[in-house]
């Protein structure tokens, strides 16, 4: 068992890369999906991952520039990012969204400050030492719930899936992001308190349970999502 799960570790590690990468391209709203970048910033980060957790290309990835449209959404209502290619590496996803400050919109906000909080994750499944799962294993895309008491307003909503095939070792987690544009409407009051929200980069230090973990031998017994928990 102990030589089987090295060998799925390392043949995790020779499929080559550029088979392996995935983008999130696209929102999904009202249960369309649309265009690739018409919602979603584009990059100049190809299908590379982000590694550094330290980085500014955390935030909304390498080269992050304007989309040229904003979606509108209403809160309590299901959106999503759709994926060029399924998700191959094993690992988590997190959302997060951020209020745009007055006098910007999602387009020209690039998320920076302590702005940030979680909408949604999905993380694995263990049973003790035996196995673990991940749901997000070919996922061709992700969908959430808006929080329906959120308040009015443009907001950046940033997805990322977290590659853990390698995360064995400091700063071998890869990060898998992107961030959308949207206008959420309603007749929502709430805010997150200022204890709820995170910076981005800044949320992370790579040390947490979750990335850096050697999830091929031994099996691990739980898995600890990183990141705040999920603001309700």
């Amino acid at each position: 068992m102990k030589f089987f799960a090295a060998a799925l570790g390392l043949a995790a590690t020779l499929v080559p890369q550029v088979t392996a990468h995935y983008r999130w391209t696209s929102l999904i709203v009202n249960g369309t999906t649309t265009s690739a970048y018409q919602y979603v910033k584009p990059n100049t980060n190809i299908n590379s991952p982000v590694t550094v957790v330290s980085s500014n290309d955390m935030t909304c990835n390498a080269g992050a520039s304007a989309a040229p449209g904003i979606a509108w959404a209403k809160a309590g209502s299901v959106i999503g990012f759709a994926l060029d290619t399924p998700i191959f590496h094993p690992g988590p996803i997190n959302v997060y969204m951020a209020k745009v400050p007055t006098g910007q919109t999602a387009a020209t906000f690039t998320g920076t400050g302590k702005v940030w909080f979680k909408v949604a994750q999905l993380g694995a499944t263990t049973d003790g030492g035996s196995t673990i799962k991940w749901p997000a294993d070919n996922l061709s895309s992700f969908s959430f719930t808006i929080p329906s008491k959120l308040v009015s307003g443009d907001y950046l909503v940033r997805i990322e899936h977290i590659a853990l095939h390698t995360a064995s070792a400091y700063g071998e987690a890869q990060f898998y992001i992107s961030c959308g544009q949207i206008h959420v409407f309603g007749t929502g009051t709430s805010s997150p308190s200022s204890s709820s929200l995170v910076a981005i980069p800044g949320v992370y230090t790579g040390n947490e349970p979750g990335l850096l973990i050697n999830i091929w031998w031994p099996i691990p017994v739980t898995y600890t999502q990183p990141g705040p928990a999920v603001w309700s």
